[in-house]
């Protein structure tokens, strides 16, 4: 069973995607994809960012919020925003954690930020000179932190 999960809340560009699936199957993390998706999985731009490794992610597909809520148990759920105030290191990370992410133009939805703030993580920045972090370079630098913390040195090592 995969240590980690990652899920990203209706995301938009598909060679982000690719590249996140490519780290999900590089560190044993299933990927979750939440409905509505701004491409096609047969998304060439998609397929060639996850090189050949697709059938080594464990990928799940959600046709909404709601489907992806009735799957996955809210205390498994930590949230990642540029809006939150504490950092990523601080996050509580466990086996089965599921990292969730929202899309590259929206990020999470204020609902769900609201809704989870005693959950929600951000990746500090210096001010003033960018709004975020490409997708799958933030889902990389959490994803790692998480194994680090819960010590999987055959993951990372």
């Amino acid at each position: 069973m995969s240590p980690l999960h990652v899920a990203l809340v209706e995301p938009q560009i598909p060679p982000n995607t690719g590249n996140i699936a490519r780290t999900c199957a590089a560190t044993g993390a299933s990927l979750h994809l939440i409905e509505p998706l701004g491409f096609s999985l047969d998304n060439p731009d998609l397929k060639r960012a996850g090189l050949d490794y697709w059938d080594a992610v464990d990928l799940w597909v959600h046709p909404s919020w709601h489907e992806f809520r009735a799957a996955i148990a809210r205390e498994r759920c930590l949230y990642f925003s540029a809006h939150a105030e504490r950092p990523f290191w601080e996050a509580p990370y466990r086996a089965r954690s599921v990292l969730v992410f929202g899309s590259e133009t929206d990020g999470l939805p204020p609902r769900v930020r609201e809704q989870h703030a005693d959950r929600l993580y951000r990746i500090p920045m210096l001010e003033g000179r960018v709004r975020s972090l490409n997708l799958a370079t933030a889902v990389g630098i959490v994803l790692y932190e998480a194994l680090r913390q819960m010590e999987e040195p055959a993951r990372v090592g």
